[in-house]
């Protein structure tokens, strides 16, 4: 077979699943199978797989999908915990009494309140929340969704805890600490561009000019957060810190330069609604610096024999990705959700809260929530499991490498198209990080920085992908789908040509 038609058959488990969800407007739940059984099929007739093949790609899919998993179903369990006792809704009631000018509403809510949400959230729920809140202070439905979408997508990769960040990690087999300096520098930027576009789209040159001070200030204390945040090593907090002390500071500057009605903000109120929240902060803390050692005591993982394809493509031997069953961040996020479940059962929930607060309906709300996530993220792995240990990533890379000196500019495009066509960073990462890894060595080019790259690509071109748009929507009537998909993807994708001349510049 000569070398175009092996290029063809190796992209297209990738074609077949972009085709699905965009021409076809399927879930990842559903195109991710396929894309896998393609991966499947062509591994097997093309290029030379076996049996061993599938299922050493497969075991080692499970190990790296339920580690992803962990973090997202504990995280989804989290956010129906407060949820449901009217955290967010008090917060979201609270935070507009701060300000009278429209244009600091919608970077407060859009932005800083929408990054704190994906810290700790995530799944769509930033643009869930707040562009209804937008609505209800005067902004167009249209409007209200793409300030939502694009406030917070500087915080998707290391927003919900972390998912997207660990993903990247467990994809290309790098060590976090190193990984996690570039990618927090991309994002920082990115944190201060999507401000812009905040901006940009409430009020346009008016608005930049107006508050484009508060925006570089503030911009600047949640990209430094972030930063120092992800170098210590606390990836599951660094988003959430970020927007966290955006929030805090914001609040402060808010509180003394802006003119509001006495006693229209309930201090309180707004207090008891970050509990949980500094609950979560103390136990991830505690358990990723202080008894680190003593939750890892149980760790699960299988040690994968060697594999050579008919082709000649040879995978080493070796563990997979490993699972720390009490000191995993999901783990984390769970003993935070229990603590926060159990003093709202004791102490009740706030007046935003639902009366009948209970575990049940939370759990069942949690699997109901996960299920296609899950299935999309598990059979998404396998796929580029299947694609890597067939040696389809490495012809695929090999092809990317003739690119030369434009590889660097098309990486966080890279990024984008995976987010776009399955609707998350962490299934771009889980695409695509293998991909960019390899073809960053055959360039000989700087690989966290590539990897920071696809990393933020994949970020922001999570929040302009169908499915995010179509959450946005949801929750705001009149909003027009088409109207927001164009405008959030003609802003997110010139933040996306900005980082990608940055890495241009810098690799």
């Amino acid at each position: 077979m000569n070398t175009i038609l092996l290029i063809l058959c190796a992209v297209s488990p990738i074609a077949v699943v972009l085709y699905l969800m965009i021409v076809r407007n399927w879930g990842g739940s559903q195109a991710g199978p396929m894309g896998w059984l393609t991966a499947v099929l062509v591994a097997l007739l093309v290029f030379g797989g076996d049996f061993s093949l599938l299922l050493v790609s497969l075991g080692r899919a499970l190990l790296l999908a339920v580690y992803v998993l962990y973090i997202i179903w504990m995280a989804l369990l989290l956010y129906h915990v407060v949820n449901d006792a009217g955290v967010i809704q008090a917060i979201g009631q609270e935070l507009p009494h701060l300000a009278s000018e429209k244009t600091i509403q919608a970077l407060l809510l859009a932005w800083v309140f929408g990054s704190f949400l994906q810290g700790a959230s995530g799944f769509g729920v930033p643009a869930a929340v707040v562009a209804p809140l937008l609505v209800g202070l005067g902004f167009r439905p249209t409007v209200a969704v793409v300030a939502a979408l694009m406030g917070h997508a500087w915080a998707v990769s290391f927003g919900s805890l972390g998912s997207s960040f660990f993903t990247l990690i467990a994809a290309s087999g790098m060590e976090g600490e190193i990984l996690a300096g570039p990618s927090a520098i991309y994002l920082g930027l990115a944190c201060l561009a999507c401000g812009f576009a905040v901006l940009w789209a409430t009020g346009q040159w008016t608005a930049i000019r107006q508050q484009g001070v508060l925006l570089i200030g503030i911009g600047l204390v949640m990209a430094i957060t972030q930063y120092f945040l992800a170098r210590l090593g606390l990836w599951s907090l660094a988003a959430f810190g970020a927007g966290l002390m955006g929030l805090i500071v914001m609040i402060v500057v808010l509180n003394f330069t802006q003119k509001r009605e006495a006693g229209t903000l309930n201090w309180g109120n707004l207090g008891w609604a970050f509990f949980p929240y500094a609950i979560m902060t103390v136990i991830i803390v505690g358990g990723q610096v202080i008894f680190k050692e003593q939750l890892d005591v149980v760790v699960i993982n299988y040690n994968f024999p060697e594999l050579i394809t008919g082709r000649g493509y040879v995978t080493p031997a070796g563990d997979g990705r490993s699972i720390s069953l009490f000191g995993h961040a999901g783990a984390l996020l769970l003993y935070s959700a229990v603590v926060a479940f159990l003093w709202y059962k004791v102490r009740g929930v706030l007046p935003t809260g639902k009366s009948d607060y209970n575990g049940r309906e939370i759990l069942n709300k949690t699997v109901k929530g996960s299920r296609k996530s899950t299935i999309s993220i598990i059979a998404l792995v396998a796929m580029a499991t299947t694609m890597q240990h067939a040696g389809m990533t490495q012809l695929l890379a090999e092809t990317l490498s003739n690119t030369g000196v434009l590889f660097p500019f098309l990486s966080p495009f890279i990024g984008a198209l995976g987010a776009f066509m399955t609707g998350s960073n962490t299934n771009s990462n889980v695409v695509f990080a293998g991909l960019q890894q390899q073809t960053a060595v055959a360039l000989n080019l700087l690989v966290p920085y590539i990897l920071a790259a696809q990393n933020t690509g994949g970020a922001l071109g999570s929040v302009f992908a169908p499915a995010k748009v179509i959450v946005g929507c949801s929750t705001v009537e009149g909003a027009d789908d088409a109207a927001v998909l164009k405008l959030a993807t003609v802003y997110g994708l010139v933040i996306v040509a900005l980082v990608g001349a940055l890495t241009l510049f810098i690799v």
